[in-house]
């Protein structure tokens, strides 16, 4: 099938290289598909399937009640339905994004289905266009096929690829364009070309066209019917479909309550309710027209025929197979684990430097706050009548590295997360490939907004100017905020925004509280269970580090003015014994302390991050267990 390029808007050829050019146009200008149309046939074929999820009661709610059906290769099949029917659980099912619980058989090509060697030869693509943002389509798409192809073809190769794709998917002239800045239809299109990279056999959508007006979806199942003709599966859920669209599929899917009403062609539909007794209006859209049935607007006793007509009257019957079945490659190498890390690197730090007003804005609040706290404690550092006031900008410092690390993260890494586990339940990347990125892009970005902030304070309180000291207070203050961005990962990887943003800073002043215990003069000792809890902060250790790192290592009585008769906390150790230190802490104790804590923290992180990708028993009861009480606090 010949396909003809989209014209190009601004004449100037939109940057497409001419070595891209010539893989995929022939002499008339047509598009010769040369990456795509290279396709061998996947048919699936599922017999009985049945999917459950326990309910608030004692009896587990049945989503999927026996169904059966095949998709073919070469065919746009849809899946309608009224709200409820059981559509999107029917994808996740034969995608494999549901796995557990799942009744009767699923096969691919006559064989059981192997789901490690599936999910190799298929996509999913669900309904919210979650898509990285402060990249252009092209570099999004580089990236994608750097993730997916590896080494595997030169960079011509992907160049050529990448063109055809986007020609194809009548994104040629969004090339150049933020994503964030892409219509709801072209966002959908992006997010089918970032899956065709590496030209999977078997496409799933879920709901490709909602909120698309009527126009933007004809274009979007105008070119899921392309890509079907070149002999992918290509399933995808739709709601009240056009006529004129509906009319585009070559199969339909209907289902309402976990039940199929009707598997056949389109062109069938009118023919099976006129069998069944149900005359469809004429002007009148009979995907809607079904729909309604489906829901019971005509009566529940429709639906039980249907349900026996297909029975009978649409058997499902052998696919038959061609003598060159669809056999995965076993030799094509996997990407290697450092190359999908140095890409990760490369897209995470290109869109940091992309995203300017949060650098800028985080710019201008550690100027800020260097000026307020510095003016706060304006040179107090080497002022004996005020080092108890010295010990509070200490505390100041770790009250600045805890809340501006963590914030930012609690309102962006849940919907990272939401894009990760996407692109890992495609076949991206490894999991650690993408832990080990986040964790190195994020140390350059804090060093750089620690060192704008400690250098302006440092000076302005008048802290020593001593090499030892300054790079201990220093050092102490990154850690912190590696600690910190750590607790906000952690927070943000179990909770949503909204909660997330509620959470960190409610778990927070604990961990302030408990760690400024006995400050003044104690007469009476402190209990065995304050201390534990005390030292369960890391907030203590680091109060602890930065005092050692300022009045510690034998450091002389402080100058004081000549205005003040008595000067009590000139000494470091009268000043120690105040804040309920009885001698000086042990600073390289305390900074082992945060680095324990540190490492604690990102092992957690990955634990976490990993059972949301591929969750465990326990993850999967604790989940369920909160499904389960949230349900019961909704009836």
């Amino acid at each position: 099938m010949d396909l003809t390029p989209e014209n190009n808007v601004n004449g100037t050829g939109n940057g497409v290289h001419e070595s891209a050019k010539d893989a995929f146009n022939n002499s008339n200008g047509t598009t010769c598909m040369s990456y795509l149309s290279k396709m061998a046939a996947v048919d699936i074929e599922f017999n009985d399937v049945t999917f459950s999820v326990p309910s608030s009661r004692k009896e587990s709610k049945m989503l999927l009640r026996g169904l059966s059906g095949q998709f073919k290769s070469g065919e746009l099949t849809a899946i309608l339905g009224p709200s409820g029917a059981g559509k999107s659980t029917l994808l996740n099912v034969l995608a494999g994004y549901k796995c557990t619980d799942i009744g009767g058989s699923i096969n691919i090509n006559g064989q059981l289905r192997d789901m490690h060697e599936f999910k190799k030869m298929s996509c999913y693509i669900m309904q919210n266009d979650l898509i990285q943002p402060n990249l252009t389509v092209y570099e999004a798409m580089s990236f994608a096929a750097d993730l997916k192809l590896g080494k595997r073809k030169s960079k011509s190769q992907k160049c050529a690829a990448i063109e055809e794709i986007l020609s194809t998917l009548r994104l040629t002239g969004t090339r150049n364009t933020i994503t964030d800045r892409l219509s709801g239809g072209e966002r959908k299109r992006l997010s089918i070309a970032l899956e065709l990279v590496n030209n999977p056999p078997v496409i799933f959508l879920d709901e490709p066209t909602t909120g698309l007006d009527e126009i933007a979806s004809a274009q979007c199942v105008d070119v899921l019917q392309r890509l079907a003709r070149f002999g992918r599966t290509v399933v995808c859920s739709v709601h009240t479909p056009s006529a004129s669209t509906f009319q585009k599929f070559d199969h339909v899917y209907v289902m309402t309550d976990g039940q199929c009403v009707y598997r056949d062609t389109a062109s069938n539909l009118v023919p099976f309710l006129r069998n069944v007794g149900l005359e469809c209006p004429t002007h009148y859209n009979p995907a809607d027209f079904i729909i309604e049935i489906a829901s019971g607007e005509y009566g529940f006793n429709w639906i039980d025929r249907m349900i026996t007509c297909v029975k009978t009257k649409q058997p499902l019957l052998p696919i038959p197979r061609s003598k060159s079945e669809f056999d995965l490659d076993q030799k094509i190498p996997k990407i290697s684990w450092i190359y999908q890390f140095g890409t990760l690197v490369r897209r995470m730090m290109l869109q940091l430097y992309r995203n300017r007003n949060y650098i800028y804005l985080k710019i201008s609040l550690h100027i800020f706050l260097g000026l307020v706290i510095g003016g706060l404690f304006f040179n107090m550092g080497n002022d004996g009548s005020k080092a108890l006031f010295n010990y509070g900008f200490c505390f100041a410092c770790i009250i600045v590295f805890l809340y501006l690390p963590m914030l930012p993260v609690l309102l962006q890494f849940p919907s990272e997360i939401q894009m990760m586990k996407r692109e890992h339940f495609n076949r991206w990347y490894n999991f650690s490939a993408y832990y080990w990125a986040l964790t190195v892009v994020s140390i350059p970005s804090q060093i750089f907004f620690a060192v704008l902030y400690l250098s302006m304070v440092y000076l302005i309180t008048g802290q020593p100017l001593e090499l030892q000291r300054s790079s201990m207070f220093f050092g102490t203050c990154f850690v912190c905020a590696f600690i910190a961005e750590s607790i906000g990962h952690n927070i943000a990887s179990v909770f949503n925004v909204k909660n997330s943003v509620f959470t960190g800073p409610a778990l927070s002043c604990p961990l302030m509280l408990i760690a400024v215990q006995d400050f003044g003069e104690s007469i009476v000792p402190r209990p065995i269970y304050r201390t534990i809890l005390m030292y369960m902060s890391y907030i203590r250790y680091a109060l602890e580090a930065l005092t050692a790192a300022v009045y510690g290592f034998n450091r002389q009585r402080l100058p004081c003015p000549v205005e003040e008769v008595y000067c009590h906390f000139s000494s470091p150790t009268e000043l120690m014994r105040i804040i309920g230190m009885k001698t000086v802490p042990n600073f390289w104790l305390d900074l082992s302390a945060l680095f324990v804590i540190l490492f604690i923290s990102k092992g957690i992180l990955y634990y976490l991050l990993r059972q949301r990708v591929q969750p465990n028993k326990t993850f999967q009861m604790l989940h369920l267990i909160g499904k389960l009480i949230k349900s019961h606090f909704n009836m």
